[in-house]
């Protein structure tokens, strides 16, 4: 497989562009090209149609690297013709007809559930003890007091949002597992991997495996661009 030069990076729910932030310099250092986009997360709709407008710029083949509820979004904008492979870092690995909240429904251990927030139009935020304790446990203080007070809240129908064709299915995919994540705990996550028959690797890091362990999730994405 010849080199991929387009690396496109898609942050998770309760985050943002910024959660990138360790990685992409990185990547850039290897001449990679990065866009990092920044979702809406409004609707599942609305986010994976801005991952196809930032694929649709790109020059060429794309390496799409979704984290966590990412995952599945960029399970479904990764049918777009220019996407030759898939990175995902502790993400959702939906199948068609299934969501983000639906695969969540279904773990065995789900910690972060308690922590969670609605508000009184459906969207969601975490708790302090939620970014504290499970989704950022290997961080600094400073840097879980960052994630807290700057957190995206999701609406809860993005969680739901049905993938229609899993890229995953017909495109090279790749994933790294947390082995300390306590949002989406390993074991769920080798099922999701196992499923996909991806190439795995593992990082000794919580869910945000990008801010806790750049160095892994960036050769991951380097070995998946060739």
């Amino acid at each position: 497989m010849s080199k991929i030069s387009n690396i496109v990076l898609v942050h998770g729910a309760w985050a943002d562009a910024s959660s990138w932030s360790k990685v992409i310099p990185l990547l850039v250092g290897e001449g990679l090209n990065v866009t990092a986009v920044q979702l809406p997360l409004n609707s599942y709709e609305a986010d994976v149609n801005t991952v196809s407008r930032a694929i649709e710029l790109e020059d060429g083949p794309v390496v799409l690297v979704g984290h966590s509820y990412g995952g599945s979004v960029v399970t479904q904008a990764g049918n777009h013709a220019k996407v030759a492979a898939l990175v995902y870092v502790d993400g959702f690995a939906p199948d068609a007809g299934e969501s983000a909240g639906s695969l969540f429904a279904q773990f065995e251990s789900a910690p972060l559930n308690p922590e969670i927030r609605p508000d009184a139009e459906g969207f969601l935020k975490l708790s302090k003890a939620g970014i504290f304790d499970v989704f950022a446990q290997d961080l600094t203080a400073a840097e879980k007091s960052l994630l807290l007070v700057t957190q995206g809240p999701i609406s809860g129908a993005a969680l739901g949002g049905t993938v229609a064709e899993a890229a995953w299915r017909t495109k090279s995919s790749w994933y790294l597992i947390g082995d300390q994540d306590r949002a989406i705990p390993r074991g769920e996550q080798e099922k999701m991997a196992t499923r996909m028959k991806a190439n795995v690797a593992h990082a000794d890091a919580s869910h945000v495996a990008m801010l806790a362990q750049p160095n892994a999730v960036a050769d991951l994405i380097c070995k998946a661009a060739g």
